[in-house]
């Protein structure tokens, strides 16, 4: 990243996970509050595993804010691990406590265990598993938080839904207007899988409920979006300014994500340019006054500040590397959790003789979760990209350079 900095550490039966964002400018209003509803979100859908019956998980502001406000400096954030309490000896710093725990040594197909062991030479893949588990987006969901915090002064609204659990996927239906996407996300937002499509969400219940039984996993298929975006964020000069290319990025390294497109993605492989491409239609300064194109307003498909407008979104809102004033529409693809109560044969490291893998406590299905942890990434991504075009030390600053290229786009 470039105007926006952010690191997060701990394991995930640690003491607790740490995070750190610099860049945010001071006077954004910022409180736990605001941190704590996505961690809820983070945490619920249908499928979860038993830690987050043990987990509830809450965000405390160590520094960078005082008094409900930013202050410009770096942001701090510790999320306490309430399952500490049973693993102190085991993933205690003291060297006291050595061997205290039975060492893994059985890697689990689809996880980090094995690369992770040969990588950095460990006998114990426990050194592996902690990290690379998935307990640590919950400190990316709290930064991203705080990016989404930020970008709402701005009118940006970042939301996600599921689309597709195992074989089950939901109702196409239009989600091209910012309306029509933030119906969308609401109507999500009230289903145990957080799919906007009431029927499919129940068929998918039932997908996980066999998968329980039978002790497998299911992956599955969500979008996320990102409206209220001016064009013009992002680049088309080098490859590694493109915003595309950033997104996919970020949504891809979250843990079990196997694939992302923009827009239609795949989908225009199957079609011929003609109609792939999202035709240019412009509204003069007459026409976008007029009492017809106000009642057309609530429907917007984008592209207001300058009169240029989109009648299809099959881009996904990039063109170039960069915003076009379109809502960003990303789908990723998270495959089914690793660790399975029916578990698959791997190979043991200490005696290389075969055995079943080891099990660690975890989800059936965790898409709705990694959706969620997505709009964080996608936040973190779009505020960096923002603050990249505005700059500005303070809110006020931000705001008076964002206010100014409004001002230019309505003139184009």
């Amino acid at each position: 990243m470039g105007n926006l900095r952010f690191l997060t550490s701990g394991e995930s039966h640690g003491r607790g996970l740490i995070g750190l964002i610099e860049g945010i400018p001071s006077g954004v209003p910022l409180t736990s509050a605001d941190i704590d509803q996505d961690l809820k979100r983070r945490q619920g859908g249908y499928g979860r595993g038993g830690r987050m019956n043990i987990e509830s998980d809450h965000a405390e502001l160590i520094s960078g804010v005082r008094w409900g406000k930013t202050l410009g400096s770096s942001i701090s954030i510790l999320i306490e691990n309430r399952d500490w309490k049973n693993w102190h000896e085991g993933m205690a710093a003291d060297p006291a406590y050595t061997n205290s725990i039975k060492p893994v040594t059985r890697p689990r197909p689809g996880h980090a265990d094995l690369a992770g062991a040969l990588k950095y030479d460990h006998r114990d893949m426990r050194n592996i598993l902690e990290r690379s588990s998935a307990r640590e987006t919950a400190m990316r969901v709290a930064l991203g938080a705080i990016a989404k915090k930020f970008l709402s002064g701005f009118g940006a609204h970042i939301g996600s839904y599921v689309v597709q659990i195992g074989t089950q996927r939901s109702a196409g239906s239009n989600r091209q207007s910012v309306k029509d996407l933030i119906k969308t996300f609401e109507e999500a937002e009230r289903s145990p899988v957080r799919c906007p499509d009431p029927d499919a969400s129940r068929k998918m219940i039932r997908l996980i409920n066999k998968a329980i039984k039978s002790g497998d996993s299911l992956g599955g298929v969500f979008e996320v979006f990102v409206t209220g975006l001016p064009p013009g964020l992002g680049s088309h000069i080098q490859w590694d300014r493109k915003l595309d290319g950033r997104l996919a990025q970020a949504v891809m390294s979250i843990q079990a994500i196997k694939g992302v497109e923009i827009g239609l993605g795949f989908g225009m492989a199957q079609r011929p340019g003609s109609e792939v491409m999202d035709e240019i239609h412009y509204r003069n300064k007459h026409e976008i006054r007029s009492a017809k194109y106000e009642k057309q307003n609530s429907k917007s498909e984008g592209g207001l500040e300058t009169g240029f407008y989109r009648k299809t979104n099959n881009a996904g809102g990039l063109e170039g590397g960069m915003t076009n004033g379109m809502p960003v529409i990303i789908r990723a693809v998270m495959k089914p959790i690793p660790t399975l109560r029916k578990p698959l044969m791997s190979v043991d490291i200490q005696t290389k003789k075969p055995f079943e893998a080891a099990y660690e406590r975890s989800d059936v299905c965790a898409v709705p979760a990694a959706a969620v942890v997505a709009e964080a990434m996608a936040a973190l991504v779009t505020a960096d990209a923002f603050l990249e075009k505005f700059g500005g030390d303070s809110l006020k600053e931000t705001s008076r350079n964002f206010d100014s290229y409004k001002t230019y786009l309505k003139k184009f």
